[in-house]
């Protein structure tokens, strides 16, 4: 049986998911990001107990299929940018989720901008954004590196982006500090 959850992001989401399914005595296969998979037959899972505890927990039990593919939508993106990886990726981002989801993009596309009312490369870019004041609150790498990790195609494009959603330019932002990173499940909800 999977279950689908919404607003998990993080690998401590997923700990944490699988620890209280684990207090309800199910048999948890697989926790990932978005999903948990349980070798219990889904006749004997107490559903509203499940729903409960993610709900308590902060996260959303998801029933909706729509909902579902949109939860995977954003998870695919966020495990993307979260592997520092996308300077490698040889295929653009509608590719990627097609591919990965088996659907047609158009359908996609048309679905997660329905359901969140925002489109999946603004989605993208509201990651990515919050991944570069991560990365740049952690003073580790130059901005050159940060945009090299994430895929863009120069710093002034990078710099750009991050002025036009926050307002504040890259290296502003690391000298203030004082504009505090948004949890990724709130981004969308209103703009940065």
């Amino acid at each position: 049986m999977d279950v689908y959850i919404k607003n998990m992001v993080c690998d401590r989401c997923v700990r944490v998911v699988r620890e209280e399914l684990d207090k309800l005595g199910l048999n948890v296969e697989r926790v990932e990001l978005g999903k948990a998979t349980i070798a219990d037959d889904s006749a004997t899972v107490d559903l509203e107990a499940v729903k409960r505890v993610l709900k308590e927990n902060g996260f959303e039990y998801l029933e909706d299929r729509k909902a579902q593919s949109v939860e995977q939508m954003k998870t695919l993106i966020i495990e993307l940018i979260r592997s520092n990886h996308l300077e490698h990726m040889d295929v653009n981002l509608s590719e990627y989720l097609a591919k990965q989801l088996g659907k047609n993009y158009h359908y996609l596309s048309g679905l997660f901008s329905s359901v969140t009312s925002m489109t999946i490369e603004r989605y993208m870019i509201l990651q990515k954004i919050e991944r570069v004041k991560e990365l740049l609150a952690y003073g580790e790498l130059s901005l050159s590196e940060i945009a090299h990790r994430l895929g863009y195609s120069s710093v002034q494009h990078l710099s750009s982006q991050f002025k036009k959603v926050t307002g504040l330019t890259p290296s502003h932002f690391k000298s203030i500090k004082a504009q505090r990173r948004r949890p990724i499940d709130q981004l969308g909800s209103t703009e940065a």
